[in-house]
């Protein structure tokens, strides 16, 4: 399958801004849904954003407004704009692809889980 690779991470104050990248190693043009994944110690790994090669979003509650999701196919990347980050937010964060269907952001897709990238939110 394609490889996802994260990167874009850092440190930076809360109210600060950070733009992450998931290049992938072949074509994402045929994977009809991406998402971004984060886990932080000690937490389960949730979904944060997802978005459907027709453009349709989905976000979690506590990023609504702040992040934003985008694709660009011709250039095999994903990526999670970051605003307005908080404390909250400090994670390592996963690219992935989503299953789809009804309820396409409910599932990951099969196959491995890459590396991720630090995401840290501080003063």
């Amino acid at each position: 399958q394609v490889q996802l690779v994260e990167s874009g991470g850092g440190l930076v104050q809360p109210g600060g801004s950070l733009r992450l990248s998931c290049a992938a190693s072949g074509s994402i043009l045929s994977i009809y849904a991406m998402g971004w994944y984060r886990q932080a110690p000690g937490n389960e790994r949730e979904l944060v954003a997802a978005i459907t090669s027709g453009g349709t979003t989905h976000y979690t509650d506590s990023v609504k407004g702040r992040f934003t999701i985008s694709r660009d196919n011709a250039k095999n990347t994903v990526s999670l704009q970051m605003n307005s980050l908080k404390p909250e937010d400090t994670a390592v964060y996963y690219c992935k692809t989503l299953r789809g269907g009804s309820n396409w952001y409910t599932y990951p897709g099969f196959g491995s889980w890459g590396q991720g990238t630090q995401v840290s939110v501080s003063s």
